[in-house]
């Protein structure tokens, strides 16, 4: 009995020691999907950031000569806007600068109006 006791315990011994074996290797599997699964899924970010790059790329190439249509507009406009600035800079200059003078120069003494409204 003790040989046949010592048997089964033998046997529960091996089982235990293939069941450990078949969950190290399961929790192996695991981690390897895992991984693969990891690499897989930055090798299809990789490739939708390159499409989407490449979209990006094919948008700005076909808006390039919009924008720059718009800078030489945006040029041009600004160009006459300071020619007109300037000409009306011209023409009121010597206007301006006599209106200037005049108010300094030409000084009429006269008593503040408050002053004036305590004499009266």
């Amino acid at each position: 009995m003790a040989g046949q006791q010592s048997q089964s315990i033998q046997t529960l011994l091996e089982a235990e020691k293939e069941a450990a074996k078949v969950v190290q290797q399961a929790r192996q599997y695991r981690v390897q999907r895992l991984k693969d699964a990891r690499s897989e899924a930055a090798k299809e970010i990789e490739a939708y950031k390159k499409t989407k790059e490449a979209e990006f790329k094919a948008f700005e190439a076909s808006h390039v000569g919009t924008i720059q249509s718009a800078q030489v507009n945006v040029d041009k406009e600004t160009a006459g806007k300071q020619v007109e600035i300037r000409a009306q800079y011209d023409e009121h200059k010597d206007k301006v600068v006599k209106k200037l003078l005049d108010r300094v120069v030409l000084v009429k003494p006269e008593l503040h109006r408050n002053l004036a409204k305590a004499e009266s």
